[in-house]
């Protein structure tokens, strides 16, 4: 039955697509972050509609898109390099076949990175592609809050939908994810136009958010109540009573903390003592050895490089019974850790070269997304009211996600590229929109009064 529903739901989606050639793009959106072919039990596993679905909407973007005003941004173009060098330290990878296994996916993510910016020609297309994204994740955040409220989660424990911890559904990633879209959602409810912006819409946002905030209790991961703090800090920068919001912001946090697993406090406890969790420890252990592995390979091993790594570590841990422990220390040997940070995974699977195309992309993003916050927070035009709103939330969620790649091997995450490809159409379209503006002689252009009569 759920297999005849995803094919229906999906057959519908397609045929829109015929009428709409960006609704094309929004379907392989879908698919690339919910992997309805995860949840099926046969049919769709058996039919590749992920290419199906890229190779309509690249066709649809070349018959029915008006490519006159195309523009290439320095950060696709950054993109295409940072493919290109992936191509080449697969080539050149210690471990080729597992290299080959996590290229097949990487390469079409950049790909799709690069390719969706160029469709995002209106401000409706920007905000279809903010709605999906943020719907996309619900359908994951939504059934991971249900379930926290009934069962409270657990670390390892949270099913979410499907039991391959991978992508979206690995609890850390989803974390950051549900952190990160929260400024976005909120953006919606006040400025979107897809759905009225009614008291219904305001409270499924706000409901949303709060369903945001469980993912990372219900997965009891460290990284998502970092991302929480970092998001609330934010948040309370632009707040006009910041005082106030702090301190309601505090005493709700403060009331919650008796309602919490067990398991969740014992669990956040670790982070300030990260040597009595093996789990916290290895990652430090882990970027010391890819430190000194990128001293002797400064170009890269190649993807998944981390499964050449050996190495010891002190493990402390508190022995005995309470008011009478004792402080433990084991040595403990470990193989083939994975890295656990973003960061760490570029230089040990792409060398120097690689980390610093990824880290450029990301810091020209969020020095374009404050340009654009800075200069339209000016404009009296009503009809731009929505865009330095929009560069600010896209702002925050890239920083939570920083935050959070500290902590997770999400490099090459597909959801944070869409996100990036967002931020990437966002400027062409303002920049387009301002060359038009230029062109317009100053006598004939109407005064901001004009504008709102």
């Amino acid at each position: 039955m759920r297999d005849l529903f995803f094919v229906a739901f999906l057959g519908l989606f397609f045929l829109t697509g015929l009428r709409r050639s960006f609704l094309l793009v929004l379907v392989y959106v879908y698919i690339d972050v919910v992997s309805p072919q995860r949840l099926s039990y046969f049919l769709l596993n058996s039919i590749p509609i992920s290419a199906i679905a890229f190779g309509l909407a690249v066709l649809g973007w070349l018959i029915a898109d008006d490519k006159g005003e195309m523009r290439i941004s320095l950060r696709q173009m950054l993109i295409v390099a940072l493919l290109m060098w992936c191509g080449y330290t697969t080539l050149h990878a210690d471990f080729p076949l597992e290299a080959a296994t996590k290229w097949d996916w990487v390469w079409k993510a950049l790909i799709f990175a690069i390719f969706l910016p160029l469709t995002l020609r209106t401000k409706l297309r920007i905000e279809a592609l903010a709605l999906t994204l943020v719907l996309c994740a619900s359908s994951i955040v939504i059934t991971g809050g249900i379930k926290t409220l009934l069962s409270g989660g657990g670390y390892g424990l949270l099913n979410l939908m499907v039991s391959d911890n991978s992508g979206l559904y690995e609890g850390s990633t989803i974390s950051t994810v549900a952190i990160a879209i929260i400024p976005l959602i909120l953006w919606l409810t006040d400025h979107g136009t897809i759905f009225p912006r009614d008291r219904r819409v305001k409270i499924f946002g706000w409901a949303l958010s709060f369903a945001c905030l469980l993912i990372p209790i219900g997965t009891e991961t460290r990284t998502g109540l970092l991302c929480i703090l970092l998001l609330a800090g934010m948040m309370m920068l632009h707040m006009k009573r910041r005082l106030l919001y702090g301190a309601l912001i505090a005493m709700a946090a403060i009331a919650a903390v008796p309602f919490l697993p067990s398991s969740f406090t014992t669990r956040m406890d670790t982070i300030e003592n990260y040597q009595t969790d093996e789990s916290a420890s290895t990652r430090v252990a882990v970027w010391q050895w890819t430190i000194e592995y990128a001293r002797e390979h400064p170009l890269g091993g190649g993807f998944d490089a981390y499964l050449g790594n050996s190495f010891r570590y002190e493990k402390m841990q508190m022995d005995g019974p309470p008011g009478a422990q004792t402080l433990q220390r084991t040595e403990v040997i470990d193989r083939g850790r994975a890295y656990h940070s973003a960061y760490f995974e570029m230089l040990g699977e792409q060398g120097y070269p690689g980390l610093m195309i990824w880290a450029l992309i990301h810091l020209i993003s969020l020095g374009r997304t404050e340009w654009l916050r800075r200069h339209y927070r000016r404009s009296e035009d009503p009809a731009k009211a929505w865009i330095a709103p929009l560069a600010l939330a896209l702002q925050q969620g890239h920083l939570v996600y920083l935050l959070g790649a500290l902590f997770i091997g999400i490099a090459y995450q597909p959801f944070v590229f869409m996100l990036l490809a967002l931020q990437i159409g966002l400027s062409t379209y303002l920049a387009r929109q301002r060359s038009h503006e230029e062109a317009v002689p100053i006598f004939t252009r109407p005064t901001a009064r004009a504008a709102t009569a």
